[in-house]
């Protein structure tokens, strides 16, 4: 089954950093993806720019906001899709995420959905 992974940052704890725990983070985080992509577990990852523009439609009309729609004390900074087995796995592979620790990972099981067949 897979797995989204929507990781979380704090940005206080991101500031409070210093130059060699965030070097150390970021090595950290090669390793994890090293890691799960050897073990062939990874299927997508990517990371949020720092501009985010939120869509709705109100009355038939296209609305956007720049930022998040939802207000909260952190923010998203990446995302993975993974494969496992259950969700044990997945939350073990989340674990070794180093925002686990600075923030929070998200796991959310994704239900297939079929697409939609040309006429």
């Amino acid at each position: 089954m897979q797995y989204l992974l929507l990781i979380y940052n704090d940005p206080e704890k991101m500031k409070s950093l210093t130059r060699a725990e965030y070097e150390a983070m970021a090595k950290s985080y090669g390793t994890w993806l090293e890691s799960v992509t050897q073990s062939g577990n990874l299927r997508a990852t990517g990371s949020w720019p720092a501009t985010i523009t939120t869509v709705r439609v109100e009355e038939g009309k296209t609305l956007t906001t720049d930022g998040p729609f939802a207000e909260a004390r952190e923010g998203v900074g990446g995302f993975c899709v993974i494969e496992a087995k259950d969700l044990d796995e997945a939350v073990a592979i989340a674990a070794r995420i180093p925002s686990a620790a600075a923030g929070g990972v998200e796991v959310r099981p994704l239900v297939p959905s079929p697409l939609p067949t040309a006429r």
